[in-house]
């Protein structure tokens, strides 16, 4: 009798780009079968914060309380190097004049809000789902948003220009790519199954990279605003080499961001950082 899981992933294009093959019956997943729940990042978050998914994408930020529930995955991570969240304002503010205004911001477990605490300190707030901050933005129900998915390529269309790139300034900091998207796999499914997850997810990776414009085709459904071009670029920027496997420097900047986290009191204490690969 086959083993079903659950799989959570945000509904943006990067996601259901990675995930196609594994929940679409495009692989051979054996005993296991995959069953889609698709919400919200900060959603997931919280989801995860309970246990109530066997696999789910989660925000970096987020495994900082997860870990001893969950175990990180090697491959499947959403990393940019040189880009990443940006914040977008009606007109040019500097990162000083950001801390004196109202940011929307799509969650505070995001890892884009964590990157945000280290780059202006302590600065005001409110939570808006994603989706809706270019609009909050744009009505004035807030100064600035942090701007995460596809709205990162389409904030322009708005009329709204980018004050900040939090992205670019890591890069600048560290010399380092920023991890913002994780997969994690729950630990309770034992190292076995575990090990199993990692493998199949990586070749659902796999499958989409070598076709391409299919599972571009499906994961259109969940680009928002974007047309052809810019669900492809947007899905290049965020499943790469990183993607596959985070490799030494992915390594590397996880560590080094939750560790600066930890340091400036974002978190409260630094999660295992055990990576399981297939």
């Amino acid at each position: 009798m086959p083993h079903t899981l659950t799989i959570g992933h945000s509904p943006d294009p990067d996601d259901a780009f990675m995930f196609y093959a594994l929940t679409q019956g495009k692989i051979d997943t054996g005993e296991y079968r995959f069953e889609h729940c698709i919400e919200d990042i900060e959603r997931l978050n919280h989801r995860a914060r309970r246990g109530e998914l066997e696999i789910t994408a989660v925000s970096l930020h987020a495994y900082a309380h997860l870990s001893d529930t969950y175990a990180l995955l090697a491959c499947g991570s959403s990393t940019g190097k040189g880009y990443g969240p940006i914040l977008v304002a009606r007109e040019a503010l500097s990162p000083a004049e950001l801390s004196q205004r109202v940011i929307a911001v799509p969650g505070i477990l995001t890892t884009a809000f964590l990157t945000l605490r280290l780059f202006a300190g302590n600065f005001n707030y409110v939570v808006v789902p994603f989706d809706q901050i270019l609009e909050a933005v744009c009505e004035r129900r807030a100064d600035a948003g942090l701007v995460i998915h596809e709205g990162q390529l389409t904030f322009g269309d708005y009329g709204l220009v980018k004050a900040a790139d939090l992205g670019a300034w890591w890069l600048e900091e560290t010399g380092l790519p920023l991890p913002l998207g994780v997969n994690v796999v729950r630990r309770d499914l034992g190292e076995a199954a575990m090990a199993d997850v990692a493998r199949l997810l990586r070749q659902s990776i796999e499958y989409a990279l070598s076709h391409r414009e299919e599972c571009l085709d499906y994961s259109l459904r969940y680009g928002r605003g974007l047309d052809t071009g810019r669900a492809d670029r947007f899905v290049g920027m965020y499943v790469n080499h990183y993607t596959r496997d985070f490799g030494e420097e992915g390594r590397a900047a996880v560590r080094e961001l939750l560790g600066r986290a930890h340091a400036a009191g974002v978190i409260p204490r630094l999660p295992a950082l055990d990576f399981v690969q297939g």
